[in-house]
């Protein structure tokens, strides 16, 4: 890949260290591991099942804290086994052992499915009586609550045995060919086979021809794809709506709302509020086509900097950046931050092979988490960064909670991410006195809060609309796809944008609507729960900061809105969701101002 493709940034050798997990993919150690944790699964069901009822308080800890350590084992042999995969996907070997880890971490589910459903059959006057008991408290209570909200879904445990071998060559298969094919696809570019990464940076291009040209080349790649990503689509939707029929789950979301811990009418609430503001969206880009001169804005317009804040950034002023943003919050954060970059949990550059997007892979108690990316140098890629930072942050925070009450549900897992992007943004802005710059730094944060509040909500509109197709009308084909695709995104945009024919193939290389079928939502969850934050965080200013800590801290202990409510945001509110809708709203405002003074 030339230099004209991917500009020198200083992070081409910017990778990870996983040897502190296992030395390689030949490592005898990741056959002893299994084989460790299979055993003790086996040992735990002999000492344990068919009593799940009758343990007391104490008793049912010694049973989880004896869990726990299975469960590690089994998350650092996954975890280790995608992580490795995921910088070189092309490679044989490591897709060798990411399937064989998945056809483990099936064997160890099945021996140890027992325990959720006995206990979903505990009478909940005893249930309730056991779970209120202090030795429960700190890291097995919530944990408890939440897995008894599956009691009215769960089938019989050979079924569920079933289902969970059948996944293994199901739906994580069906993924794992997704992510395959898109990550093997090189697109040619100025004569030369690029990465999609490369190809989706030259969007953000001040250059229209470029971006022009680049959505034309993405989209023949796409279309090229179609017939194998139409069948992997109507796999999975085929495939879901299977499980929800047999665990007879009403709808195609209340799977996701269930494991995000919140109500399905909190979801719609959601989902209504930023349905009927796509008025501020379209009144943000009426503005934009003005600032950019451009009467007939097209998809590939979308995220065309204004050439005052058009710059890039190297990894070392990215790196400076994050950390002095996240010290001037708290000291904490960014010593936590610091380890990433100083002891190598961080994969930085575009590779051929590598996937694409970006990640944070959580920690376990005795291990840490590590960042995932793909770093062009652009401004958006150093929002990126302290995205994925901020989620590395948290999940280094909660490891102490344990295995069960760690990780959070996907709609407060975005809260630190988001909350990070927002501290560079504002100290981004703090730095600049030009108007017309800060202008061009406004509107870009913007198309950020846009693409993850109304676009996220465009795109579950999107899923809801091919998962009740496939399960009212059949099977979809590649038109019908487009078709409801142009559609949501339409309606986000009211006019403002022309979405063309060729942007019809884009939903068609969305790994969540495949990977984690309902999961986009929590993005905007994420973004609007933040909005909310960062200005109780204006109101409140000093101390502040060490509640937000210990907000983080607490991880999925509890039910979301109990967490953050600790903070002062109340999400049971029912007019919330409009009351962050409405930041969004102002800072259009700001921007229409800005414009005005810039003239």
């Amino acid at each position: 890949m030339s230099e004209n493709v991917a500009e020198k940034t200083g992070a081409e050798n910017v990778a990870w260290d996983l040897t502190h997990l296992y030395s390689g993919t030949a490592d005898p150690k990741i056959e002893q591991d299994m084989q460790k944790s299979i055993k003790l699964a086996d040992e735990l069901s002999t000492e344990y099942k068919g009593r799940v009822a009758d343990l007391d308080s104490e008793e049912l800890r010694d049973l989880l804290e004896k869990s726990e350590v299975i469960l590690e084992i089994t998350q650092i042999i996954g975890a280790y086994a995608y992580l490795d995969w995921s910088t070189a996907t092309g490679d044989a070997a490591k897709g060798a052992l990411l399937q064989k880890t998945q056809e483990y971490g099936s064997q160890v589910e099945q021996r140890m499915l027992w325990f959720d459903l006995e206990w979903a059959e505990v009478p909940e006057e005893r249930a309730q009586s056991v779970m209120s008991d202090p030795v429960l408290a700190d890291k097995y209570r919530h944990y408890l609550e939440v897995s008894r909200l599956m009691k009215p879904y769960l089938l019989t445990e050979p079924e569920e045995k079933i289902l969970s071998e059948k996944d293994v060559t199901g739906h994580a298969a069906w993924y794992r060919f997704f992510d395959e094919t898109h990550s093997a696809r090189l697109y040619e570019w100025e004569g030369e086979q690029v990465p999609q990464q490369v190809l989706l940076t030259k969007l953000f291009s001040t250059d229209r021809e470029t971006r022009r040209q680049a959505q034309q080349v993405m989209t023949d790649g796409l279309k090229d794809m179609a017939r194998t990503t139409t069948f992997i689509f109507n796999t999975i939707l085929a495939d879901k709506a299977s499980t929800d029929r047999l665990r007879n789950f009403p709808s195609w979301l209340t799977a996701r709302n269930l494991s995000n811990e919140v109500e399905d009418d909190s979801v719609q609430a959601l989902i209504d509020a930023v349905t009927t503001r796509y008025d501020v969206v379209a009144r943000y880009y009426t503005l934009k086509g003005k600032l950019l001169g451009i009467d007939d804005q097209k998809d590939y317009d979308r995220y065309a900097p204004l050439p005052a804040a058009d710059r890039d950034y190297s990894w070392k002023d990215a790196r400076a950046l994050v950390l002095e943003s996240y010290r001037a919050f708290h000291p904490q954060m960014a010593d936590i931050t610091a380890k990433f970059f100083d002891e190598n949990w961080i994969d930085a550059p575009t590779r051929p092979g590598k996937t694409g997007g970006a990640y944070a892979m959580p920690a376990t108690p005795s291990t840490h988490p590590y960042v995932f990316m793909n770093f062009e140098g652009k401004p958006r890629d150093v929002m990126t960064l302290a995205h994925e930072l901020g989620h590395g942050i948290h999940q280094y925070l909660y490891k102490n909670r344990g295995m069960y009450q760690g990780r959070t549900p996907l709609t407060t897992a975005e809260t630190a991410s988001v909350f990070g992007e927002m501290l560079v943004f504002q100290e981004m802005m703090r730095r600049e006195d030009s108007p017309a710059v800060r202008l061009a730094m406004l509107t870009g944060k913007l198309e950020d809060s846009f693409a993850t509040v109304f676009r996220q909500i465009s795109m579950n509109r999107f899923e809801d609309a091919i998962h009740t197709h496939r399960r009212e009308q059949g099977e979809l084909s590649t038109d019908q796809f487009n078709e409801h695709w142009l559609k949501t995104q339409r309606d986000m945009f009211k006019g403002s944008v022309d979405m063309t024919e060729n942007y019809g193939y884009w939903w068609s290389y969305v790994p969540h609507f495949v990977d984690r079928p309902g999961y986009v939502y929590a993005y905007a969850f994420g973004e609007l729960l933040v909005l909310a934050l960062y200005a109780r965080y204006e109101e409140v200013g000093e101390g502040f900061a060490d509640s937000y800590i210990e907000m983080l801290s607490a991880g999925g202990s509890d039910w979301p809105h109990e967490i953050v409510g600790e903070v002062g945001v109340d999400l049971q509110d029912p007019d919330f969701w409009k009351q962050g809708v409405a930041i969004l709203d102002g800072m259009v405002k700001d921007a229409e101002k800005l414009a005005a003074d810039v003239g």
